[in-house]
């Protein structure tokens, strides 16, 4: 079963009055782009790929809040765990600079650190499976990684924070000095 979101259905609509410019929102279920009329149809294809990358990157960057976290870690729980996985809490925490997330199974709280908050969705619900396991699974053992391998995009999201964690520890190059 694939974790990403069912694909929205894409409507162009191409106007004579729009002369170069093309934009795009989501209408219900659906992506509108607006393409000038006189646009070949490879340059529509091209500027819809485009317009869904740009409308995905804002989305991505909208902040969650306690709620819609809470939210989305039961729809993860139910998606790739059947439901097992049940926390009391869930909820954004600044206190956390080494660490993407928390879990403190006897609570049934989980806590992702604010670092988090901008990235991809995939790496944000990997986080949260990831501590959503713990529920289930204490440690990192084997069953712990079975778990984990139900989501298709595990490898992927940790090769992310990986190379986040590796641009931090990167030297300071000092700002190029004016002559």
């Amino acid at each position: 079963m694939s974790a990403d979101p069912p694909q929205r259905a894409v409507e162009v609509r191409r106007s004579a009055r729009r002369r170069r410019t093309v934009s795009a929102y989501r209408e219900g279920d659906r992506t509108v782009v607006l393409i000038p009329a006189r646009m070949s149809e490879a340059e529509e294809r091209r500027w819809v790929g485009v317009m869904l990358d740009k409308l995905a990157a804002q989305e991505s960057k909208r902040t969650l809040g306690d709620a819609e976290l809470t939210e989305r870690a039961a729809r993860l729980s139910e998606q790739y765990f059947s439901a097992r996985a049940r926390p009391r809490s869930v909820r954004w925490v600044t206190n956390q600079n080494t660490r993407w997330g928390s879990c403190t199974p006897a609570e049934g709280s989980i806590r992702l650190s604010h670092r988090l908050q901008g990235m991809p969705e995939y790496v944000v619900d990997y986080v949260l499976l990831h501590e959503l396991a713990h529920l289930l699974v204490p440690g990192h053992g084997p069953r712990f990684w079975e778990l984990l391998e139900a989501y298709p995009k595990t490898e992927r999201a940790r090769g992310y924070l990986e190379g986040v964690v590796a641009a931090e520890r990167l030297p300071k190059v000092p700002a190029a000095r004016e002559e």
